[in-house]
């Protein structure tokens, strides 16, 4: 930075009640890590926000210097979008509050919130609203884009149970959406991710839960596994939640890893899971009785920070012979032996939601598919980002109803429209329009104003 704006920072730093990082501070590594370890991004400032007014104050010294803007909450996010290079990273890690109503049954929740922190929270009255399944996760990022965690058959996703947001947008106003005040908005927040302003609260519906029957079965790969999972997904309640994991043991073992969770009485579950184990007997059995706090801490550790991750991402169809054979084809030709194809079933509340509640997409899709690479050498960059767009470029034929906006990559603008449908997308488009018409938020699975003049 130069003199100028180094005089500029610390003015900034003296109107927040947060603090400001800086390159060359000991801090500031840290700060600008996310995820991702192919992001390896140099702002010029973080700015860690304490509360509603820094992040204004922060939205007009990036307009009034020129800078471009992040926005971080947990900063999981794949794209690396909580992290700008030469620009201003609006952090708000420090803004983690959770406040229950358990009468109401509601949850207002800061914008810097991850999913441990909501839980907790929720679970001391016994109440819970759909999240991810690692408790690092932000609350924002995956709010914004949808949510698929394990209460999706009984309560469909995260956004669906947004009810109410607080933000501030690109002048720095600061409005709130709801049923009653800017409904428009509050539909575009459900999975039209940070494309209108910096949420600072989010108020989620909650749900009566109290522990769960969860944890990870491995069965040995084969191509016979994947037909008997299309088969058993498509027999389980809207109480049971499935995800299908190939991947390779350390040993280089071709394994199908089914993440489980039943989100109701444990005599119940007990049928759902003798149906699973019929067939093919596991090589690794972790389900067990756990609360729900634990039950959403199981997962923490299986993509730790700091691999290199490239993911293609769609929904998708029920497995005929075909598209099991593409599957076993591509799993075995991956360029890492910690790369992953992922099927995470989509069934229940997630499909009965009301037609535009949400601006997602999953209308005909059995599953959430994720063609997930991973690895750790930046040399192999290239041969794992080619592998993952081949592999999906030939599961094609076998795709249906739109992408989910948390998995996507760095995308093409028509590669968005695909992922949310030619009339959503026009109708966030509208939104943006209105409430960024210059584009000010736009490292995102950016909605592109129609003004021509925006970046």
């Amino acid at each position: 930075m130069t003199a100028v704006d180094a005089d500029a920072a610390r003015r900034l730093g003296r109107e927040i009640a947060g603090s400001v990082v800086q390159p060359g501070e000991d801090a500031y590594d840290e700060a600008r890590r996310v995820f991702n370890g192919m992001i390896d991004r140099r702002p010029h400032l973080i700015v860690r926000c304490a509360n509603e007014a820094d992040v204004a104050t922060a939205i007009a010294f990036a307009r009034e210097h020129a800078l471009a803007v992040a926005v971080r909450g947990g900063g999981h996010n794949v794209a690396g979008n909580a992290v700008v290079e030469e620009g201003l990273v609006i952090d708000l890690s420090r803004m983690r509050r959770v406040d229950v109503d358990p009468v109401r049954r509601r949850a207002r929740v800061q914008g810097g919130a991850c999913w441990g922190d909501l839980d907790a929270a929720t679970q001391a009255h016994r109440l819970a609203t759909p999240g991810g399944i690692v408790s690092t996760t932000g609350v924002a990022g995956l709010t914004l884009g949808g949510g698929i965690g394990v209460l999706r058959g009984l309560y469909g996703l995260t956004c669906d149970n947004l009810v109410g947001a607080e933000l501030v947008t690109a002048s720095g106003d600061r409005i709130a959406a709801s049923a009653e005040e800017n409904p428009d908005l509050l539909w575009g927040l459900r999975g039209g991710g940070g494309n209108f302003g910096v949420v600072t609260t989010f108020e989620f519906a909650l749900h009566p839960l109290d522990g769960v029957v969860s944890g990870p079965v491995d069965f040995r790969y084969t191509p016979e596994f994947l037909a008997f999972y299309d088969g058993f997904v498509d027999t389980v309640p809207d109480e049971f939640s499935c995800d299908l994991v190939l991947r390779r043991s350390p040993e280089g073992e071709p394994l199908a890893t089914l993440l489980t969770c039943y989100c109701g009485e444990a005599e119940s579950a007990v049928p759902v899971y003798d149906r699973l184990r019929a067939r093919f007997t596991p090589v690794r059995d972790g389900v067990a009785p756990r609360s729900y706090v634990d039950a959403q801490r199981l997962y923490d550790q299986i993509s730790p920070w700091g691999w290199r991750n490239y993911w293609k991402t769609n929904g998708m169809g029920a497995l005929d012979r075909s598209a099991i054979g593409t599957l076993h084809e591509i799993f075995d030709e991956a360029a890492s032996p910690l790369s992953q194809v992922q099927l995470e079933h989509l069934h229940g509340a997630l499909h009965r939601s009301a037609p535009g509640r949400s601006a997602l997409n999953f209308v005909g899709a059995k599953y959430d598919l994720l063609v997930n690479a991973k690895w750790t050498d930046p040399a192999r960059d290239g041969d794992n980002v080619r592998w993952a767009r081949e592999a999906f470029a030939r599961l094609q034929p076998f795709l249906s109803g739109g992408a989910y906006p948390n998995y996507l990559f760095q995308e093409t603008r028509e590669r968005v429209r695909q992922a949310y449908g030619s009339d959503t997308y026009g109708r966030l488009v509208a939104l943006k329009d209105r409430y960024d018409p210059a584009n000010f938020f736009r490292l995102n699975q950016n909605i592109q104003p129609s003004s021509s003049s925006a970046l």
